[in-house]
């Protein structure tokens, strides 16, 4: 039976040079671990030596790459995996090991992300000119259950108030009655509404402390956001940043808040990552704020973000033909024109707006004593007195020349959607990843970075191919790479008894050819 037949083989023959695990091996051995940040354990005088760092990196790239994230089911894979034996030498860490590694490295795991986006960048597959910004929301530990704000933990201490005072009440009647078994019954249970009223309290403390708008208990880092509709989860708001020419990611970091504020740190993490000049960011109009497109305007970049909706004052009560944009700025003479052909000017004080801790911005009042006799002021603002008034911002410069470039450049801008939207189909329906295996902002930082690595590192894949990827590997110039002289002799390194092994199987084939 051919069950049952004894066959002499090494893991070598098991694996073929298309095999992507032969890429996953040549890259990380070729990276200098320590440089990169990774906690590189050291061997001891006594005990059992510490797994490599390089290992277990290995089994979490492999493991990503085909949809394997769990430590315990990376540790059965690692016994009964072809590949993963391949990969790890034999080595067969168990799931603490595994997990540990990967809670323990995430600022590291961030690191090989932009490293292998330099890599992509040297190797040509990345064209640095039009880079779309999206982010998609992934699932925290933390149900919404166990997420607070002022509003929640103040409707659990009114529900606590109104039924102590109710089991106060049948407790005096019962009380009366001298029926003792119902009395220890309501005693009990505003006991225990006691215990919750201290716990809510505690809550709202630290929310107070926090200077936070709301509180997770489970994993603190996570927030209750918006993810489409009505539709609230408390999760993370992953930021990914992707190159048009073969839609990989360049850029990628999680936060903790929506979007609104978010377009500065990504697209100034763009520029590091491809130390570019500059480049024309594509946005939706989640992006759409003045500060942030201002800032990226000082650094060279070219937002294009569709416009979010004009609020201005006065609004209430205007008709289309005299919203804000259909008056007409003068850039010389700093005023406005509006429809009537009426000039309004400003006295030039800069007033301040404050919403939040984000959104405090600087403008000026612009108006005109002629809307007192405008035969349009009916349909232009609802003022009684004073007439229409216009606030123009300090960002208005270069909001305008994003909205200019989003009308001029509509084709383009269409393309939006179709550079970066397939990630997060990919990720999240095909994957699986649509929510965080970890807990803290930094932890699942690292994790997320790592799933954007196992996706750029499986789209490459279909592009170069993995023998001719890994030759490019060989010739790339990193100050991250190992020495040369060690990457010559690394196979030395390797457990002295799977080298034996191969060594043996070897020569016992040469001795099956000489013996037929």
């Amino acid at each position: 039976m051919p069950r049952l037949q004894m066959q002499m083989s090494s893991l070598e023959d098991s694996i073929d040079q298309e095999n992507p695990v032969r890429f996953i091996d040549a890259f990380v051995d070729q990276l200098d671990l320590l440089k990169i940040g990774f906690e590189v354990k050291t061997l001891k005088t006594e005990g059992r030596p510490s797994f490599e760092a390089s290992t277990l990196l290995k089994i979490y790239l492999y493991g990503y790459l085909n949809g394997l994230r769990s430590s315990r089911r990376l540790e059965s894979e690692c016994i009964r995996n072809i590949e993963l034996q391949w990969l790890t030498l034999g080595l067969q860490p168990n799931y603490h090991t595994i997990s540990d590694f990967r809670k323990d490295n995430p600022k590291a795991l961030k690191n090989v992300f932009k490293l292998f986006v330099s890599f992509l960048k040297d190797i040509d597959l990345i064209g640095s000119q039009i880079i779309a910004i999206d982010g998609t929301k992934s699932r925290a530990h933390n149900s919404k259950k166990n997420n607070y704000n002022q509003k929640k933990i103040d409707r659990h201490l009114a529900y606590i108030e109104e039924k102590s005072n109710e089991y106060l009440i049948q407790l005096e009647d019962n009380d009366i009655k001298d029926d003792l078994t119902k009395v220890l019954n309501i005693q009990e249970k505003i006991n225990r509404l006691k215990q919750n009223k201290i716990k809510y309290e505690v809550l709202q403390e630290k929310l107070i402390d926090s200077d936070e708008p709301q509180i997770s208990t489970t994993d603190p880092d996570s927030r209750a956001l918006l993810v489409h509709g009505q539709v609230v989860e408390v999760c993370y708001n992953i930021q990914t940043a992707v190159d048009d020419k073969h839609k990989l990611v360049v850029a990628t970091h999680t936060i903790n808040r929506n979007d609104r504020n978010a377009l500065t740190d990504i697209a100034l993490e763009v520029k590091a990552n491809l130390n570019a000049d500059g480049f024309v960011a594509l946005l939706d109009k989640g992006y759409h704020n003045g500060r942030e497109i201002q800032q990226c305007t000082d650094a060279n970049i070219d937002t294009i973000a569709a416009p979010s909706l004009i609020v201005n004052s006065n609004t209430y009560g205007t008709t289309p033909e005299y919203v804000v944009t259909n008056f007409v700025y003068n850039y010389k003479l700093d005023t406005y024109t509006c429809p009537q052909g009426k000039t309004l000017n400003t006295t030039g004080t800069w007033h301040t707006k404050t919403k939040d801790n984000h959104s405090g911005y600087k403008f000026k009042k612009y108006r005109t004593p002629e809307c007192k006799t405008c035969p349009a002021k009916h349909l232009c603002t609802r003022r009684a007195s004073g007439g229409r008034e216009i606030e123009r911002s300090e960002f208005a410069t270069a909001v305008e020349a994003n909205n200019t470039r989003y009308k001029e450049n509509a084709a383009l801008y269409r393309k939006r959607q179709e550079i970066n939207e397939h990630i997060f189909g990919t990720i999240k329906r095909k994957w699986g990843y649509y929510y965080t295996n970890l807990k803290g902002l930094d932890k699942v930082n690292g994790e997320h970075s790592l799933i954007m690595l196992a996706y750029n590192i499986k789209r490459c894949f279909a592009l170069p191919g993995v023998p001719e990827l890994t030759e490019k590997l060989k010739n790339w110039a990193s100050p991250y790479k190992k020495d040369p002289a060690f990457l010559q002799n690394w196979i030395d390194l390797r457990p002295l008894e799977l080298l034996v092994f191969n060594r043996t199987i070897t020569l016992f084939k040469k001795c099956i050819a000489c013996n037929s």
